[in-house]
């Protein structure tokens, strides 16, 4: 594949993420960059991601991409599995979109939240005991490996009937799916092996349903048409890849940026300050989402001075998005939790195909962020900020760890 002139390379292996984001703001509103060697547009302006989000002449289907079409992009490209995953709410538009979404929605509304309070309440303690098992003599302990990373897997389990003996092993392969360190051919098998292990699953459960939301999509028969078993696994795989990777980031960016920042932890600590406005302001500022593909134009769309052609692909790059002055202020690049537009941050999306967990994740956060802090008051990091690095995963905003002392 050809590089694209003038086109801002994305680097796979995330060294320099503020100065990424800096670069697409200052190339404008949309402007070319390029994936792994693929070229396409990206949307870094608040205002402009809106209209393109719920403009129609963008959609999910990839047979509408022109490098596809072509064979310009196969298989092995590392990203196709990001976006050629099966048929789920999050590859479809229109009326079959709304079908596959809704039974997903009713089991997530607030009253559901809720009740499963007590269940997040639960696993944050059980977590936290570990937590202070592993840095109770004072060693620094990572504080993503103990306690962000299995909560949200933990939670979206339960949600979705996952058993949690196998926790590890899809915690294992969502890791590799999304690295992109991780070879092509192995990647592609860890798409069959998701397929096969979902596919049991759901067949399981169909003949034994149980109370869960994977046996409610199962049973679902929304206009007398139910989900297919290609159906309920791609909004499976779909659901439990989301839900919890964007919690583990929302996480831990939060704690990192308090804790480098110990004026503002406390204000929340001395109760001037909800937690809700630190996690707002988070998600804004350094979202769980660098870079989300893809949507792909079925008809030339003019944004300004820009012409996206038909059959071209489109991301958005929530991260840059965040950073928007002509929203949240000249400013809009520092961390401030008294900032009056946090709430207005788009990070999980907006328009028919934001995020269905969104609620759930800042629910999570809402709940494990000062159960953490209550517990460990003297909680501090084991390094500086800013010498915490990304994993080389270019679509999420994947820390690698968070190393911190709890006493």
């Amino acid at each position: 594949m050809s590089s694209c002139p003038h086109a801002i390379a994305i680097d796979p292996m995330v060294g320099d993420l503020a100065g990424e984001t800096a670069a697409l703001r200052a190339a404008g509103a949309v402007t070319r960059i390029e994936l792994l060697g693929v070229p396409a547009w990206t949307v870094t302006d608040h205002t402009v991601a809106r209209q393109l989000l719920t403009d129609t002449r963008l959609i999910k289907d990839i047979d509408a991409w022109g490098l596809w079409q072509s064979g310009v992009v196969t298989r092995q490209w590392p990203l196709i599995g990001m976006i050629d995953a099966g048929r789920s709410m999050f590859t479809v538009d229109g009326p079959e979109h709304r079908r596959l979404r809704i039974k997903t929605t009713q089991a997530l509304t607030p009253r559901r939240l809720e009740e499963l309070r007590p269940t997040i309440e639960r696993l944050t303690k059980e977590l936290l005991d570990d937590l202070d098992e592993a840095g109770h003599d004072g060693s620094a302990v990572d504080l993503k490996q103990v306690f962000a990373y299995p909560l949200p897997m933990r939670v979206i389990s339960e949600l979705m009937g996952v058993p949690r003996s196998d926790h590890p092993m899809l915690l294992d392969w969502y890791k590799k799916f999304f690295s992109m360190v991780t070879p092509q051919d192995e990647r592609l098998q860890i798409i069959e092996d998701m397929d096969v292990y979902f596919t049991e699953m759901v067949r399981r459960k169909t003949a034994e349903p149980t109370d869960d939301l994977t046996s409610a999509l199962i049973l679902a028969d929304e206009g007398g048409e139910p989900l297919t078993e290609e159906e309920v696994v791609g909004n499976l795989k779909a659901l439990v890849a989301a839900g919890h990777e964007t919690t583990v980031s929302l996480i831990l960016n939060t704690v990192r940026a308090l804790l480098s920042r110990p004026e503002q932890l406390a204000r929340i600590r001395n109760d001037e300050i909800d937690w809700k406005q630190a996690i707002e302001e988070s998600l804004r500022w350094d979202g769980p989402v660098t870079h989300l593909l893809m949507r792909f134009a079925t008809e030339d769309i003019t944004v300004g001075d820009t012409v996206i052609e038909k059959g071209e692909g489109v991301v958005m790059s929530y991260r840059a998005i965040g950073r928007d002055t002509t929203i949240h202020g000249d400013d809009a690049d520092e961390f401030d939790i008294t900032r009056p537009t946090a709430s207005r941050n788009i990070s999980f999306g907006y328009g028919p195909h934001i995020c269905p967990g969104a609620a759930l994740a800042r629910l999570e956060a809402a709940i494990g962020l000062p159960a953490l802090f209550d517990r460990f008051p003297a909680l501090r990091l084991a390094e500086a900020a800013e010498q915490i690095g990304n994993l080389p995963v270019l679509t999420q905003n994947d820390v690698a760890a968070v190393p911190v002392h709890l006493v």
